[in-house]
């Protein structure tokens, strides 16, 4: 009997560039990715992955592009360059800058650096009742919820990397000290104090979360 055909092989698929392959994954990610769980992914070694990562930030900034590469809270992802903000804002905001109020603002940073703090002790702090910001904070994916304080069981809250990746910041050791910020009068009341140094603080790190 005539010997039935073999069935060809087929070639394998050729490997995908590296570069190629991380640009593909960052531009559907919706939060930083670290570069070990790049590596998980594309099934490359972590030395390389973190490499090639480098190298591509370097070669968006020499060729200008308008998205840049970052490493932030822990993570890379895809921004739109500073100097195209204007044009990226008049697209998404019709020229509107929709940015937190000022009460918002300095609640947040009592949280950013008191963290985990409660209600009561971020309004002791300010000065104020905070509840109804505080809401707006957690609404917003800026602050969330961190257990509870043994002695009083009152809900506890910290800063999320949502928060990090607005600020531009890779971790909270990158918060600026307090100690430039805070003023040289003695009678100043030492919670008040606080407060205030702890909202010009925060305003020194860029330029504060923007978009919401």
């Amino acid at each position: 009997m005539p010997a039935s055909p073999v069935d060809p092989v087929p070639d394998p698929a050729p490997e995908i560039p590296l570069k190629a392959a991380l640009e593909a994954v960052l531009m559907v990610v919706d939060e930083p990715i670290s570069a070990v769980r790049l590596a998980e992914v594309l099934e490359r070694p972590r030395k390389l992955v973190a490499a090639a990562l480098a190298e591509l930030a370097e070669e968006y900034t020499e060729q200008q592009r308008g998205f840049e590469l970052r490493h932030i809270a822990g993570g890379w992802r895809f921004y739109t360059r500073a100097v195209c903000a204007p044009v990226v804002d008049r697209f998404v905001l019709d020229g509107q800058q929709a940015r937190l109020t000022q009460a918002a603002l300095e609640t947040l940073a009592v949280i950013a650096y008191r963290q985990p703090v409660s209600r009561s002790r971020v309004s002791a702090v300010r000065g104020v009742n905070c509840d109804g910001v505080m809401r707006t904070l957690v609404q917003r994916g800026l602050v969330e919820e961190s257990g509870t304080e043994p002695e009083t069981g009152a809900y506890l809250y910290r800063t999320t990397h949502y928060f990090l990746e607005r600020m531009g910041l890779r971790g909270l050791d990158e918060l600026p000290e307090l100690a430039p910020f805070l003023p040289e009068a003695d009678d100043v009341e030492a919670d008040s104090q606080e407060g205030s140094a702890i909202a010009e603080a925060v305003l020194a790190v860029d330029s504060g979360p923007s978009g919401d």
